[in-house]
């Protein structure tokens, strides 16, 4: 018989005063001036936040919300993985498994999960309904200590089977953003014959095309990898590091929470809707703290790097996906469709004005939107 724990987050009021304490003690490095977002985060601005961080937010308000979704925590191919179980009221609600990325956690889901699992309530079509399953990746979260090496993308997904298979659903669709855009057509490949459909938003592949395909390609796709090219000549340093030598800044990660939000900020700021100027003018500054005071608490600033370097030297194949795939193209998403095409069987497409990489937080109404219009053929 599968064994299920039940899991309630109860940090320990210590952890919450050292972190509270280590916050007031920071040690803050120089800086140059008048260089804006240009060199990193800027110290003015997240000597502010920290202030709010230190003094106003209150983690027992937000570990409360994510205790109101039913969790629980089982062991799959040796390693502990914590996961979200909500289930619909609707009795024909289909099964959708829910995989997040770096620098997110389970926190993104916090204001999807209602309409997702019970539209009735919040004005839609219960037809529309969905059991969530929503997995820490390993080394994330609550998924830890992160057992060993090998944890790739594509293992991943076979422990989202083995999890889907174990909760008793053997017919699913998977849905994921960042990492879960990768993972969620990895299970798609891994086991076709239980997964109806893949939805994914903000992935970060950086299309390579010649001139002539370039050439080819909308004003609006241009743009794009315009875009694209820019975060991989300038945005890219995080996952040069993390890749290659994961554990050297694992050290700074662990020691400093203001080091960790700056990590975490900073693609924040770099990743949401580019009409926003700030990171809290897309996503709540409350939110925003909650996953970092997540990736602090859980100490998982260093073993959710590893990701990085397990698919650098991962050497799994790319394959075409048998399984009917939609994409959800935000402003800040480099997605071009005919590079797309190449390794998804790609039937429904949509672009949206609004929202950006951390879809779930900014546009939580698009996303579900358009997650409900790609399942419901498919159900």
């Amino acid at each position: 018989m599968t064994r299920f724990s039940d899991f309630r987050i109860d940090v320990p009021p210590h952890a919450l005063a050292d972190l509270r304490d280590r916050l007031r003690r920071t040690r803050w490095p120089t800086t140059t001036p008048d260089t804006g977002w240009s060199r990193g985060v800027p110290a003015d601005y997240l000597k502010d936040l920290v202030r709010y961080w230190t003094d106003d937010y209150d983690w027992r308000t937000w570990e409360a919300r994510l205790n109101a979704f039913p969790q629980s925590v089982t062991d799959i191919d040796g390693q502990r993985i914590h996961f979200l179980h909500v289930r619909s009221p609707e009795p024909d609600a289909l099964p959708l498994v829910l995989t997040h990325g770096w620098p997110g956690s389970v926190v993104e889901f916090l204001d999807v999960i209602g309409p997702l699992t019970d539209p009735r309530a919040h004005g839609a079509d219960p037809a529309d309904a969905f059991h969530v399953v929503a997995p820490s990746l390993p080394g994330f979260g609550f998924s830890v200590p992160l057992a060993e090496p090998g944890w790739d993308y594509g293992r991943t997904a076979r422990a989202w089977a083995e999890l889907m298979e174990r909760l008793g659903y053997r017919r699913y669709g998977a849905q994921g953003g960042d990492s879960g855009s990768v993972i969620s057509p990895e299970l798609g490949r891994y086991a076709p014959e239980h997964v109806v459909g893949v939805h994914i938003h903000g992935g970060l592949d950086f299309p390579s095309l010649g001139p002539a395909e370039v050439a080819a390609l909308g004003a609006d796709e241009r743009a794009r990898l315009a875009a694209a090219d820019v975060i991989r000549r300038e945005g890219t340093g995080y996952s040069a590091l993390q890749s290659t030598r994961p554990q050297t800044p694992a050290y700074a990660l662990n020691d400093s929470p203001v080091g960790q939000l700056a990590w975490i900020i900073e693609k924040f700021k770099e990743w949401t809707d580019p009409a926003r100027e700030l990171p809290e003018d897309a996503v709540d500054r409350d939110v925003l703290l909650t996953n970092a005071t997540l990736y602090w608490l859980t100490g998982t600033g260093a073993s959710s790097a590893h990701v990085y370097y397990e698919e650098r030297v991962a050497s799994r194949p790319v394959r075409p996906s048998p399984v009917p795939t939609g994409v959800a193209v935000f402003p800040s998403d480099p997605a071009v469709r005919s590079v797309l095409e190449r390794e998804h069987r790609i039937v429904h497409w949509s672009e949206f004005s609004r929202g950006g990489h951390f879809a779930a937080l900014e546009a939580p109404d698009l996303l579900v939107a358009d997650t409900r219009a790609f399942f419901r053929p498919l159900r």
